[in-house]
């Protein structure tokens, strides 16, 4: 054999030889990544399994209508009303939206199209450290200053109420949509914007005409996402809301969450008690409210795809 014919029969061999191994690190990678979303689907079954065996007591004990539409929690002396919890949760969490969502959407707006490069580097770093902020901290807060300031200025018998916990988790929830949503009207190609500037279109009419609802999709996840993390907020409503599991009949009144219950009670029940299991039962229903919001968040986007 020649060197001609040796030399070419090795530049043969190496690219076969990296194909295969090519080959191989593909198949790994996606072998790894099925595992992973298996084992993510896995995992949320087996916390529902978890929560629906220590909550089956109390429902097998009690019809689940006398539990989610009672009135009264008194579980010292046995009497398991969910109503008052999940309106507390549900009237904390709207008021968490409607504060939250048109301020972050607008100051994601503002960071993403209008702010100088030179602002927009201060402020986006900015609003994703408010996201490291300590939920306990955010608590403190809302109770040394918020409260006493909305009791003075509203005149209330207490500053601790559905309004002060809504205020607090927006601030909270704020940082996730600000940054979910720039990072979405971001991904909004450039030439969009140049087309429509060229036909003649102001920057406003750019913004809330063509790049806007081009980011629709992403700008909702981020709205949902807020929405999951201002739901499922513990220390933070614990602190500022008052606790007290009544049924509410306006945002200036004191009231309890399902979070704040669960974290509450759970160290001053008897394991395996009545009080255990209700309370299992308490985070039976926030995973169920939890996964259906996902799901319409899910089925949302899907509509906006299309």
């Amino acid at each position: 054999m020649s060197v001609t014919e040796y030399s070419k029969e090795k530049e043969y061999v190496k690219p076969k030889i990296k194909r295969r191994r090519f080959s191989f690190l593909e198949w790994l990678m996606e072998k790894i990544i099925v595992i992973s979303g298996s084992l993510t689907i896995i995992i949320v079954f087996l916390i529902f399994a978890f929560l629906l065996k220590d909550a089956y007591p109390t429902f097998a004990t009690e019809a689940p209508g006398k539990l989610l539409f009672g009135r009264e929690w008194y579980p010292l002396s046995g009497i398991f009303g969910f109503l008052p919890l999940i309106l507390g949760s549900l009237l904390v969490t709207a008021g968490a939206v409607v504060v939250g969502v048109p301020v972050g959407v607008a100051a994601a707006i503002y960071i993403g199209e209008v702010a100088s490069p030179r602002v927009r580097e201060i402020l986006k770093p900015a609003v994703e450290t408010l996201a490291a902020i300590p939920s306990v901290v955010i608590g403190f807060l809302g109770l040394v200053l918020l409260a006493p300031f909305l009791q003075k200025i509203l005149n209330l018998p207490t500053g601790l109420t559905a309004f002060t916990g809504s205020v607090m988790l927006a601030f909270m929830a704020m940082p996730t949509i600000i940054s979910i949503s720039e990072d979405a009207l971001h991904a909004v190609p450039q030439d969009f914007r140049a087309a429509s500037l060229a036909l003649g279109a102001t920057r406003w009419q750019t913004i809330s005409r063509v790049v806007f609802p081009a980011a629709k999709s992403g700008i909702l996840a981020a709205v949902m996402l807020g929405i999951g993390r201002a739901i499922g907020e513990t220390m933070t409503v614990l602190m500022v809301t008052g606790n007290a599991a009544v049924i509410p009949r306006s945002l200036f009144q004191p009231v309890r969450t399902m979070t704040a219950t669960i974290a509450a009670e759970m160290g001053e029940t008897v394991q395996y008690g009545a009080h255990y299991h209700a309370l299992f039962a308490v985070g039976m229903v926030l995973f169920l409210i939890t996964f259906l919001i996902n799901l319409a968040a899910d089925v949302a986007l899907q509509r906006g795809r299309r």
